[in-house]
């Protein structure tokens, strides 16, 4: 027991700072609730540092402390940080911001579970801690549109979750245990793994925004504040993929899987961009963009058991996405919400402008920046596992990417009349800004840091 809650250290400290942060809230004490918010963060990433070489499990083989797990920390908790950030600065003095922050930090906490499930009850805890949470945040403004947008995601959320709960029971049936671990059992079982499989792409595929399971993800992000979308759009879907990991990583591959997989892949990438070029709105086009890059996510899982890349890819675009799409939301942040807000703005706000141009061409998979390092990756990985037509459909993707975005980038240095003044809260968001195009431009070089093949 001892040596099970020592491992689980980072997570003990994350619940520990979310309750106080409930607690300093009742005082309506907001800065305080920031700061043990920031120090819980800060103290399980430090805590997750020596355990990146551990490879065990906890209570019975149900959660893992793995490669995995232990990287996904490190990319959502301090993605996380950054989202609190700009959710302060967004929202400082409304009513209930101290609520909003901790349920941010519980989210994540729901978010690291999933990222070490190794039992089917964990993904569903994972799963519903994670739902709770993005459904209460989504709602929080308390407008018609949040509210529509929130009663959209609570019900999907539902009727998804619930599938995924009665399609597991195939895999505890088949098994006779509800440990991942176990599913190598299914070997010869078609029918049993395919009802499985169907549950955990419904259950996940909801979580990560794949098609066609991605229809609350617009709504949500465009009724929500700027910084919940930010937040919604990177952590729980990163979070969705490394589940997928867990549990995908066990599953013999004869089931037919990984090409049932392949195929909402290309159809999740090549429909979120389609979709996303005729958007007026420009968090409705960055939530289809988010669409969209989930097909890249799941080219690293169909590759799962068959290539080096793909674990490995699915780390370094996590945490390349994480960096780009929260830095492009923070310069939307400061912009505004719709495409006639970017309207001269990199004449008028340079270094803004050009932060967003990088995080742009990042996210099309433009070297030699970070998302071009994930996208290698996972574009080796599905090569390596023998879907050569995935890649490509993968690569002309991209170049579809780059339409959607240059809908965004021309309009920036187009000569306009339109202020940009300072916004409140501009120092929080521009730091963040400055984070995370940092990372984008100088880790990517360095990506050879992160675990390999």
């Amino acid at each position: 027991m001892g040596r099970d809650l020592a491992l689980l250290a980072p997570e003990l400290t994350l619940a520990a700072a979310a309750m106080l942060m409930i607690v300093a809230e009742m005082f309506r004490a907001a800065r305080l609730v920031l700061a043990i918010g920031l120090a819980g963060l800060a103290a399980a990433t430090l805590l997750t540092l020596p355990m990146l070489s551990v490879d065990a499990t906890v209570f019975g083989g149900t959660y893992r402390i793995d490669l995995i797990s232990g990287w996904a920390k490190l990319i959502l908790l301090p993605g996380t940080a950054l989202s609190l950030l700009l959710v302060r600065a967004e929202i400082t003095g409304r009513p209930r911001e101290g609520s909003v922050q901790s349920l941010v930090v519980l989210v994540t906490l729901g978010a690291l579970m999933l990222s070490g499930a190794g039992d089917m009850m964990v993904v569903v805890i994972g799963v519903v801690l994670t739902g709770l949470g993005s459904f209460a945040l989504v709602a929080w403004p308390r407008d018609d549109a949040a509210t529509e947008a929130a009663m959209k995601y609570l019900v999907f959320g539902a009727v998804t979750g619930s599938v995924m709960i009665y399609g597991l029971t195939f895999w505890f049936g088949g098994t006779g245990s509800t440990l991942f671990s176990e599913l190598g059992q299914l070997q010869g079982q078609t029918l049993v793994t395919i009802a499985g499989l169907i549950a955990i792409i419904v259950g996940l595929g909801y979580k990560g925004s794949l098609v066609p399971f991605h229809f609350w993800a617009p709504d949500a992000y465009q009724g929500a504040p700027v910084s919940i979308a930010a937040y919604l759009s990177v952590i729980t879907k990163a979070a969705a993929f490394f589940a997928f990991a867990q549990v995908l990583r066990d599953l013999p591959r004869d089931g037919g899987w990984p090409l049932a997989l392949a195929v909402i892949a290309a159809a999740t990438m090549t429909y979120g961009y389609l979709a996303a070029l005729v958007q007026t709105n420009l968090v409705r086009l960055i939530a289809y963009s988010s669409v969209a890059q989930s097909g890249y996510f799941l080219m690293g899982v169909v590759a799962l058991g068959a290539s080096g890349f793909a674990v490995p890819g699915i780390l370094v675009f996590a945490a390349a996405y994480v960096a780009m799409n929260l830095g492009a939301f923070a310069v939307v942040l400061l912009a505004g919400r719709d495409l006639g807000d970017l309207e001269g703005f990199g004449r008028t706000r340079p270094w803004l402008g050009a932060a967003m141009v990088v995080f742009l061409l990042s996210l099309t998979g433009i070297p030699p920046l970070f998302g071009f390092v994930g996208k290698f990756y996972l574009l080796s990985a599905a090569v390596e596992a023998g879907y050569l037509w995935l890649a490509i459909i993968g690569v002309l993707n991209s170049v579809l990417a780059l339409g959607v975005y240059l809908r965004l980038m021309v309009p920036m240095y187009r000569t306009s009349s339109t202020e940009h003044p300072s916004e409140v809260g501009a120092v929080l968001t521009q730091g963040t800004v400055v984070v995370t195009v940092l990372a984008t431009l100088l880790i990517g070089l360095a990506a050879g840091i992160l675990p390999g093949p």
